[in-house]
């Protein structure tokens, strides 16, 4: 997996690499029980702080992606896949950040079944 930081952008580092690795989970780059590199390889590979990495991975334990383990690392833990929102405060979040994005999008001059494409097409991705 390629992951792709810009340090000189406005969203911190971690946050970034946690939405990159949720990013290639996502996109079934990385299978249920696969461990991430070692918070020292990945900050040496992308040239940033072991802490930045660290705080990524903690956020990412934290939403359920991946589990850590002093034997193993970072392994990755899809979550069930039961109900669409049986996750409340996934639901809450998702729904909060489609409003935004939907409220930008016509902000901007998207007409409906161009935000609703866009929306198909980065699910599909």
């Amino acid at each position: 997996m390629i992951i792709k930081i810009d340090v000189l952008g406005e969203l911190p580092i971690y946050v970034q690499l946690r939405n990159e690795i949720v990013k290639g989970i996502g996109r079934g780059e990385f299978a249920n029980g696969e461990t991430l590199p070692t918070v020292r390889q990945l900050a040496s590979d992308l040239g940033v702080n072991t802490m930045t990495v660290s705080k990524a991975y903690q956020a990412l334990k934290a939403e359920g992606f991946i589990e850590t383990d002093r034997r193993r690392g970072a392994v990755v833990r899809l979550p069930d896949r039961g109900a669409s929102c049986e996750d409340r405060a996934f639901c809450e979040k998702l729904e909060g950040e489609l409003k935004l994005l939907s409220a930008e999008a016509k902000i901007k001059g998207f007409q409906k079944e161009e935000f609703i494409r866009l929306c198909d097409a980065a699910f599909e991705w």
